[in-house]
């Protein structure tokens, strides 16, 4: 099962964020592993990474903060989680300005990376611990997180890079990458 259907069909709440943040890390690696020849998927691979940090974080403000500040009490963690979120958004948005070989970009991507390490970090050892112990409702919350995130994916109209982890979508990403660079 690829991540993108883990996400689609976890039960709850903090397992449907946590595939989010084990697909963007998988996005992450294989940036990474890109090398100087591929700028083209290179430069695919760090908008597809813009668009799933932007939706990601869009369901967690809109939703999922708000019910940890109800169900916890937390406002201090949630405040700092909103407080990265706003210094992962401007790379973001630096990133998404950024042309195909824009020799900013490795350096950009990596900051971003550091930066979206340490916030998951935190989120999955300390706020997602308590989430779990608390009332929350993680079951109806997984249902909210989904609707927003498809409302989202259709409005920026979501085509994933990489689409199945399969062979076959591994040789197409490929030539779309060599064609593009």
């Amino acid at each position: 099962m690829s991540q993108q259907n883990q996400g689609a069909t976890a039960k709850d709440a903090v397992a449907l964020l946590t595939a989010d943040h084990d697909k963007v890390k998988k996005l992450f690696r294989e940036f990474e592993k890109c090398d100087a020849s591929h700028q083209g998927l290179k430069h695919d691979l760090a908008q597809q990474i813009c668009m799933d940090l932007t939706i990601h974080a869009t369901i967690e403000e809109e939703i999922f903060y708000p019910a940890v500040r109800a169900e916890t009490g937390d406002q201090q963690q949630v405040d700092e989680a909103l407080e990265e979120h706003g210094s992962i958004k401007e790379l973001v948005e630096h990133i998404r300005g950024m042309a195909t070989g824009d020799g900013e970009l490795d350096a950009t991507v990596q900051k971003l990376h550091e930066c979206v390490e340490h916030h998951v970090t935190e989120e999955e050892q300390q706020m997602f611990p308590k989430v779990r112990q608390s009332d929350a409702n993680l079951a109806e919350l997984c249902e909210q997180l989904k609707d927003r995130k498809e409302e989202l994916e259709h409005d920026f109209g979501a085509t994933p890079v990489r689409g199945n982890n399969t062979a076959e979508a591994e040789g197409e990403r490929s030539a779309t990458g060599q064609a593009g660079s």
